[in-house]
């Protein structure tokens, strides 16, 4: 069975099955879900998010709207198709 089948069957599963059931299924794989929402991002990942923001917020980075990010793609785009 295809990763994607597989996804499935579990939603569908998941979505009639009653709250014991739901709550047994967490279980099973709650330490695996804990430790990757904690280690979802690096420390120093972390720190150059705060460092970007801070930059953003003093604002000493130039940053853009995403109307005009969008704008400046489109046109990338086009001239790549001439």
């Amino acid at each position: 069975m295809l990763k994607e089948e597989l996804r499935e069957r579990l939603h569908e599963y998941i979505d009639r099955a009653d709250i014991k059931e739901v709550k047994a299924i967490y279980k099973v794989l709650e330490e695996k879900i804990e430790k990757e929402m904690v280690e979802e991002y690096s420390s120093a990942f972390k720190t150059e998010l705060d460092n970007r923001v801070a930059d953003y917020k003093s604002g000493k980075s130039k940053v853009i709207s995403l109307s005009e990010s969008k704008k400046r793609i489109n046109t990338i785009i086009k001239s790549k198709l001439k």
